[in-house]
């Protein structure tokens, strides 16, 4: 007589792996629940005392949280031809590390540009033995490459990053009023995402440039008009043309009024901050600590609090780290003269919760501004950014309420300079998974395991 075995119909048959938590973020909210994970993929978010199925292995994670893998649509990787500064196998390192699954890599500072299909192909290329964590590109909008928009795009780029000012580096032009409009035209026509450094050069050219080691000469270098004028004149060009555009590294607070309203008045807007701006301020920073220099700036305190509200309520949507490393020489005493690029994609997990927490905010928070909204800014949002069934199976494991002094040594960057050093932040990530596969516990790293995504909407 043949006895039949009953079949689990929550959608755990078949899982290899269970993953246990008093505390899991899920769309829904913290809860305690048991995460089953099949080819790669959650399979079902199960309750917390669910039978494990027949030949799944379980990991009890205790009351540490477990939380969707962060994306990070805002790195500078600099790989190929900058590998002095970063390169892919140290920034998805460091990634790891933090608990990010998933970066999108800028398409400047990297020798050549993502600026043509061919370079898109030799960016790939370098990229494909190196990632520690999931890798996708943007393109990038010059004066003279319109004609390769499209191509990029049906190559699989998520966008295309513009600057209205000079970038800081010669072979990656910003666009004036007449190509700025030529371009966001021509990404429009398909779709596509145009992306942007909004400070007007205008502005930054009448604002004092007096150089050397004091950073309240730096800010005034880089008023804020220099950024509210240029984000009038993006919205106005996307509201005319009907384009898709999103503001990168918001810092100046009296550009928040204008945002709202272009939202408000149907404009396909969004916005963007960073760790830096969020958790530190202009007060702070040492005269020749040119560690904290970044373009636009850490601003002030009360310009902090005001960028918290505007995430508290939606006018900000997610915060990205713009990692933007250099060799340690090219950070001088100078605020004039020294590169401009804060390092902090390691950290920016508990950089960011440890001034959410003192604000009031939860996880669940954190996750919506960090893995959620910038899964959702790339289209990535059937895959990544939440706990839930049919997602890819990445998690990052923290402690929410360890805390730990910044090191610079111990970070996974080629080049380990950082504003946050000796900085006491909460939240310890005790281990990052991708797809199902745990890629980095305790500081040991497997080999790379990340995969080259390219838009498919």
């Amino acid at each position: 007589m043949s006895v039949s075995i009953p079949v689990p119909d929550d959608g755990s048959a078949g899982a290899e792996l269970v993953l246990r938590s008093t505390r899991v973020v899920t769309p829904e909210g913290m809860r305690a629940a048991s995460v089953a994970v099949s080819g790669g993929r959650i399979a079902a978010v199960l309750p917390y005392d669910a039978d494990v199925p027949a030949g799944a292995r379980l990991e009890d994670f205790g009351d540490d949280v477990l939380l969707p893998g962060l994306v990070d649509t805002h790195v500078h990787v600099n790989d190929p031809g900058r590998t002095e500064w970063e390169g892919f196998w140290t920034a998805t390192r460091a990634a790891a590390a933090g608990g990010i699954t998933t970066l999108v890599d800028m398409p400047l500072n990297s020798l050549p540009p993502t600026t043509t299909v061919g370079h898109l192909r030799t960016k790939q290329a370098v990229a494909e033995a190196k990632a520690h964590v999931d890798v996708g590109f943007w393109g990038g909008a010059l004066p003279d490459n319109v004609k390769d928009l499209r191509p990029l795009h049906d190559a699989g780029v998520f966008g295309f990053k513009a600057f209205l000012s000079p970038s800081g580096v010669d072979e990656f032009p910003e666009l004036d009023r007449e190509r700025l409009a030529r371009s966001m035209g021509e990404i429009a026509s398909f779709g596509g995402l145009l992306i942007v450094h909004a400070e007007d050069p205008h502005h930054l050219a009448a604002a004092p440039q007096q150089g050397g080691p004091r950073y309240a000469d730096f800010l005034a270098s880089r008023p804020r008009d220099a950024e509210d004028t240029a984000i009038a004149h993006l919205i106005a060009e996307a509201r005319r043309l009907d384009a898709r555009v999103h503001v990168l590294h918001l810092s100046s607070s009296d550009a928040l009024p204008l945002i709202a309203e272009a939202r408000r008045a149907g404009v396909r807007l969004t916005v963007e901050t960073c760790p830096h701006y969020l958790t530190l301020t202009a007060e702070e920073v040492p005269d020749g600590a040119s560690e904290f220099k970044c373009c636009p700036p850490i601003r002030e305190a009360a310009n902090q609090d005001l960028l918290w509200q505007a995430l508290a309520d939606g006018t900000i949507d997610c915060v990205v780290t713009d990692h933007s490393p250099s060799t340690a020489d090219l950070k001088t005493d100078d605020f004039a003269t020294a590169w401009g690029g804060i390092s902090g994609l390691q950290l920016s997990l508990p950089a960011v919760w440890t001034e959410a927490r003192g604000r009031g905010h939860g996880l669940e928070d954190v996750v919506r501004w960090m893995s959620s909204r910038t899964a959702e800014l790339v289209g990535l949002d059937d895959r990544k950014g939440a706990i839930e069934a049919g997602r890819d199976a990445d998690f990052a494991v923290l402690a929410p309420d360890e805390t730990f002094t910044v090191d610079p040594a111990a970070l996974q960057h080629r080049n380990r300079v950082t504003a946050y050093a000796g900085r006491t932040l909460y939240g310890v990530v005790k281990s990052t998974w991708l797809r199902g596969e745990r890629i980095v516990a305790d500081g040991e790293f497997t080999e790379p395991k990340g995969a080259l995504l390219t838009r498919t909407v």
